[in-house]
């Protein structure tokens, strides 16, 4: 983020814009709480359950470092520091990537397969818990549209 030029004034928040954005802020924390609490009674974290979950759904169940770091809004050092933990745990492996020999493959073994199976009815019954059963129809319809509005440029494109 830039910095404004100091002849700029700041453009402060009304206090409909700031209740918005702390309500915002709130909302965040709460779910992200909760089902990051739920989900490590299953011994993962938010990004382990991102990372298996994403591999899952990739052909030969593997996929560049480099994509799920920018799918995660991670640098590739912190994705490869928190992969070696995962390996660590038999979760993922890392190979060779043919497209790119500088990269790698993060690889979905047998047993990040089993973990996340059996972790996922846990998860999902924690993110209705958290946040679906939570919200009407029409809520969950707002959301979308405004989440369509504040993603970066180039999100958009990709959403399926």
């Amino acid at each position: 983020m830039s910095k404004k030029p100091s002849d700029e004034p700041v453009r402060w928040l009304t206090p409909d814009e700031e209740r918005a954005w702390r309500a915002f802020r709130r909302m965040v924390i709460a779910v992200q709480t909760g089902t990051a609490r739920d989900l490590s009674q299953a011994g993962l974290s938010e990004p382990d359950y991102e990372v298996l979950s994403t591999l899952s759904e990739r052909p030969d169940h593997a996929g560049t470092l480099h994509e799920q770091a920018a799918k995660m809004g991670w640098s590739r050092s912190r994705l490869s520091r928190h992969a070696t933990r995962m390996e660590a745990r038999g979760l993922i492996r890392r190979a060779p990537d043919p497209a790119d020999g500088r990269g790698c493959l993060l690889v979905l073994t047998e047993h990040g397969l089993d973990t996340l199976v059996d972790a996922a009815p846990a998860h999902l019954e924690s993110v209705r818990h958290h946040f679906i059963d939570r919200l009407a129809p029409e809520d969950l319809t707002a959301l979308e549209h405004i989440a369509g509005k504040v993603e970066a440029p180039g999100e958009a494109a990709s959403a399926p």
